[in-house]
């Protein structure tokens, strides 16, 4: 490992700060949030917006000031099935938005996991998916408008009209101000049918290029230490079966609640680690087999969104980085080396398949993760917390020699100078728009100052 980067970690500046307490505050009305932001308020700055609390970094709190729970603003406001959009506040959850659009017959353009996260949070945060190469990559490329309280606490209505401001705000981590309000394009409910494939991750490499191109909705599992791949393909069929919800329920709460719940009980009762590895991945392989081959053969975006992300009751560790597709090939091999480097070095080793998705190219969002081109994107996801500070600072030393690029929300251990790097110009280009929205900085956590100060 590399000097500087053992000395970051001794000095533990990656790591979870300890809280000194900030205030929350939970908005329920306009007027509350206008109080709250108002240059007169008593309450301290920064203001970071928050909504279903699902980041891996320290991108939503902060260790003084305000946090803004948005979870209290959470109305659908208005769908509009001949137009096709519907207007929501920020704090629904997608999961609830998708229901209430299917009872219209409508869906979301595109399928995104985590869907216990608010719009605002997917607006703002960066939300990924399978979704179908023709459906975009981010969440934020669905919005035609919204509404925001400025760090100035005025209003201002961020229309299409206005497109350079508009791409600012998606994928903007609450830095501009804090969304209150969107309008979404939303379409009728288009079936899709699902194939599962299995393969090892040579054959999976030598796949990527052309899976890269293909007009599917790819997510994969990936389990380094049995070179396994798990493949679940989607594409739009005029021939797919109206779908029920219910596999895709129960599929959901194998992989989200009931794998990392087992895995967790196992970490615990099972202290020969070569033993506990060995129970653990069989269990993801039969999992994958079973779930996913038997029980959803169909779908559509109204019943396929799922993954709940980090739970109370198991919280699941995860950082994501994203790679070009034009190096995937070679990425994900040498990932796997690297897992198994680590475990021999430190005995850690991630508890979870490491859970990956194809990005199309979208430049919908100045500070989007595949704004210049298609990428490839790698979730480790680990129920343990020991030895997962380490290991993230690991995961980032090799994905920054690799050239990957970061998620400020859900990647940890990013250097600041690779975040520079990677944005190049955009960085810039953000920095100026932030200055003016927020010369006072009432908007900046000490996390984010060290990416965009």
């Amino acid at each position: 490992m590399a000097a500087t980067v053992a000395s970051l970690r001794k000095t533990g500046r990656y790591r979870v700060s300890g809280k000194t307490g900030p205030t929350t505050t939970k908005p329920k009305t306009l007027k509350e949030l206008l109080g709250i932001l108002d240059p007169m308020s008593r309450l301290p700055p920064p203001f970071r917006p928050m909504g279903a609390n699902s980041s891996s970094t320290d991108c939503n709190s902060s260790s003084v000031g305000t946090i803004v729970d948005m979870t209290g603003m959470n109305n659908v406001l208005n769908v509009d099935a001949y137009n096709d959009t519907v207007v929501v506040q920020a704090g629904v959850r997608l999961s609830v938005l998708s229901e209430q659009l299917a009872e219209h017959g409508l869906e979301l353009a595109g399928n995104y996991d985590l869907a216990d996260r608010t719009v605002g949070g997917a607006i703002a945060g960066g939300c990924l998916g399978p979704a179908i190469a023709d459906e975009g990559t981010l969440f934020s490329a669905q919005v035609l408008s919204m509404r925001v309280v400025t760090a100035g606490g005025k209003i201002s209505n961020i229309e299409s009209s206005n497109k350079n401001l508009l791409r600012a705000f998606r994928v903007s981590y609450g830095m501009l101000g804090i969304i209150f309000e969107a309008t979404l394009k939303v379409r009728p409910i288009r079936g899709f049918v699902a194939t599962h494939r299995r393969c090892t991750v040579k054959q999976f490499a030598a796949a990527s290029e052309s899976l890269a191109q293909a007009n599917v909705g790819i997510k994969f599992f990936l389990m380094p230490f049995r070179d396994r791949v798990y493949l679940d393909l989607r594409r739009h069929s005029p021939d797919a079966r109206a779908t029920r919800k219910i596999p895709w329920k129960l599929k959901d709460w194998g992989e989200s609640t009931v794998l990392p719940q087992i895995f967790n009980s196992i970490n615990r009762i099972v202290p020969v680690s070569g033993m506990r590895y060995r129970i653990i991945d069989e269990i993801s392989k039969a999992t994958q087999g079973i779930v996913n081959n038997r029980l959803v053969r169909s779908g559509d975006n109204s019943t396929a969104l799922g993954g709940k992300g980090r739970g109370e009751k198991t919280p699941l560790q995860y950082s994501t980085w994203l790679f070009p597709a034009a190096d995937f090939s070679i990425v994900v091999q040498t990932y796997c080396e690297f897992c198994r480097d680590i475990q021999r070095q430190s005995g850690f080793r991630c508890d979870m398949p490491t859970v990956g998705y194809r990005l199309s190219h979208d430049a919908s969002a100045l500070l989007s993760p595949s704004f210049d081109e298609q990428m490839f994107a790698l979730r480790a996801v680990s129920t343990q917390t020991e030895g997962w500070e380490d290991f993230a600072i690991d995961f980032a030393e090799f994905a920054e020699h690799w050239g990957g690029y970061p998620m400020f929300n859900q990647t940890r251990g990013l250097s600041p100078a690779h975040a520079h790097s990677a944005l190049a110009q955009r960085a810039t280009a953000f920095r100026k728009i932030r200055r003016q929205l927020d010369p006072d900085d009432r908007m900046m956590n000490p996390f984010l100052s060290q990416y965009f100060l």
